[in-house]
């Protein structure tokens, strides 16, 4: 941003050095050619005058001198001609007197009376008639070179682009202060933000320079995140506190349940068993309820995480669970490779979507972990999968199936999606091939590894948490 308003700065210097120097250089130039001219015009007259004299007299001996002595003094030349057209006197020692230049048009135009001024590339031009009154006797051709005109020019705008120049070398060195006095507190800011995005505020921005619009802003954001910091612990403490202060009396009522069942008939135990897995399920609520805060309070930045190990220790986890229930778990696809994931996130993602699978999955069928090329890991079960509608709304809290009958608690998929997407990755459900269901789960590769957040720090994995 800095450069950005240095650019803008010196690109309206430039515009109005621009619109003050280009017209003043350009009148300059034409006011000195004017005066050039006027000179040229005014010596070419009085010379006239003397050679038109000189030539009634019919001393024409002295047109030499005459035309050699101002050539001498000015630097310009004199042709003096007769009322034919022929030189008399020429101020350049290579022109030839006796030669008729009657026919050019200057010279043409002085011998019927009528002057000439002429201004070109090198040199300025004026023809003037040698007459008395009516009478022409002769013509006359000042020619002044334009070298020391055009020098001045130059030299002024020379001395205009030096005063630009140095009117923007000191706007430059303005701006660049005006620019980081300005961008300073949202240098800070920035810092500050990227810091509160990872969980952390540690350097407030700075809030005592900066244009007075910045530091209130600085203030502002100061007040928001330390409030906000303060109600995130408050909440994190508040889910730390009720994690403990809920079990005990979710064991404590489950106890009492179970200690009921030698006091009642036969006929309510049943009744008994209901109440007690409705305690239990509500147990695994509260403890799904916890996690998913605690994910959400959470601010992770992802790291390079190897899936193909991931996937073979979950898998290594889940096979004894799954052979009690006679089911296989089955890797296939090639090598997945490095993938962007925040800390223990896949594991918790494949250890929710393997739960949901086993737990529709029956015995004799097979739960695939399928790699997929793109950095892509599908679940695929052969249970009685989910309509379209259901798939749609699968990663609802607290949804559950419609006519499911077991005891999950619907927060599994939505702990899912929240980690994948906090990864930069997406999940789909999908219908798998017959019957059962098609978890896809696509995420970034990782092209450069890296291992460390934007701090330099090792980055450490929570534990992992499995909502049924």
């Amino acid at each position: 941003m800095t450069r950005r308003l240095l650019l803008s700065y010196l690109g309206l210097a430039v515009l109005v050095l621009a619109g003050l120097e280009l017209p003043l250089g350009w009148i300059y130039a034409r006011a000195e050619i004017s005066r050039a001219s006027q000179s040229v015009e005014r010596d070419a007259s009085m010379l006239a005058e003397v050679t038109e004299e000189n030539i009634e007299k019919g001393n024409l001996d002295a047109l030499p001198d005459v035309v050699g002595d101002y050539a001498t003094r000015t630097g310009g030349r004199v042709v003096v001609t007769d009322r034919q057209g022929v030189v008399l006197a020429d101020s350049d020692p290579s022109g030839r007197t006796g030669v008729s230049i009657a026919a050019e048009p200057d010279v043409a135009r002085a011998l019927r009376n009528q002057p000439t001024v002429a201004t070109g590339g090198e040199a300025l031009s004026a023809t003037m008639p040698g007459s008395s009154g009516t009478t022409v006797r002769g013509a006359l051709r000042l020619t002044y070179p334009m070298a020391e005109v055009n020098a001045r020019v130059h030299r002024i705008w020379g001395a205009l682009a030096l005063a630009g120049a140095c009117i923007l070398a000191a706007v430059a060195l303005a701006a660049f202060t005006l620019a980081r006095w300005i961008t300073r507190p949202l240098r800070t800011l920035e810092a500050a933000t990227a810091q509160l995005a990872e969980g952390r505020l540690t350097d407030p921005p700075d809030t005592t320079t900066g244009p007075p619009e910045l530091r209130a802003l600085a203030a502002s954001f100061t007040h928001t995140a330390t409030r906000l910091q303060q109600l995130l612990k408050a909440q994190q403490a508040f889910a730390s506190e009720a994690s403990h202060q809920l079990k005990t009396p979710l064991t404590a009522l489950r106890l009492r349940l179970e200690n009921f069942e030698p006091h009642l008939a036969p006929r309510a135990h049943g009744s008994l068993e209901e109440a007690i897995g409705e305690v239990e399920r509500l147990s695994r609520m509260v403890h799904g309820l916890l996690a998913l805060a605690r994910l959400e309070n959470s601010a992770t930045t992802p790291e390079p995480v190897d899936l193909d190990t991931v996937i073979a220790d979950r898998v290594a986890m889940w096979e004894p669970l799954a052979a009690e229930q006679y089911v296989a778990l089955t890797v296939t696809g090639h090598r997945a490779g490095r993938v962007w994931a925040i800390p223990g996130a896949m594991e918790q993602v494949i250890d929710n979507l393997v739960a949901n699978a086993l737990r529709v999955s029956p015995p004799g069928t097979t739960i695939t972990l399928h790699r997929a090329p793109g950095a892509e890991l599908r679940v695929i079960d052969q249970g009685p999968g989910m309509s379209e509608a259901d798939r749609a709304r699968a990663f609802d809290r607290f949804w559950r199936a419609t006519g499911s009958h077991h005891d999950g608690t619907g927060l599994g998929l939505p702990i899912v999606r929240h980690l994948v997407h906090a990864s930069g990755g997406t999940v789909i459900l999908h219908p798998a091939p017959g019957t059962g269901l098609d978890a896809a789960v696509r995420l970034r590769p990782v092209t450069d590894a890296g291992s460390r957040d934007a701090g330099g720090r090792p980055r450490t994995a929570p534990a992992s948490v499995t909502v049924r």
